[in-house]
């Protein structure tokens, strides 16, 4: 699958956000090593703390599907009744979340505001000295 096939299906995954206090809509779509891909939308919550990010959401799902190798993620965001229009980079809870699944092998994190507008990151680059399970051995 290449980067903009996955761009577009998290700017799809991105139209069930639930976001009735930021108003600002995120979608992923995670690959997996298989090929399967697993999408996500932010779920907001009154009381904050529980909010969940897109990223999470795909890769929990993902996850409690028995996925367990994943190669990349494409994140678009933006103000909620707009396309997205800016690069939205993953939280530090996401990055930490991204390490636990992909941090001893080379995983892709895809940003764009539209199909036309990628950038390609490495999850080594923006999670540097990243704290996994090979940090506990």
């Amino acid at each position: 699958m290449d980067y903009k096939e996955l761009l577009n299906l998290a700017i799809r995954a991105r139209l069930s956000a639930y976001m009735p206090y930021s108003h600002f809509a995120v979608g992923a779509a995670l690959l997996s090593d298989d090929g399967a891909v697993y999408t996500g939308s932010n779920i907001e919550n009154a009381a904050y703390s529980p909010t969940v990010c897109a990223e999470r959401v795909a890769f929990f799902k993902a996850v409690s599907d028995g996925k367990r190798g994943f190669t990349a993620i494409a994140i678009v965001g933006g103000k909620e009744d707009a396309p997205p229009d800016a690069l939205v980079a993953p939280c530090g809870v996401c990055r930490q979340v991204m390490q636990e699944f992909c941090g001893n092998k080379p995983f892709d994190i895809i940003l764009g505001g539209s199909p036309e507008q990628i950038r390609v990151y490495k999850l080594s680059d923006i999670l540097p000295l990243g704290f996994g399970p090979d940090s506990l051995k």
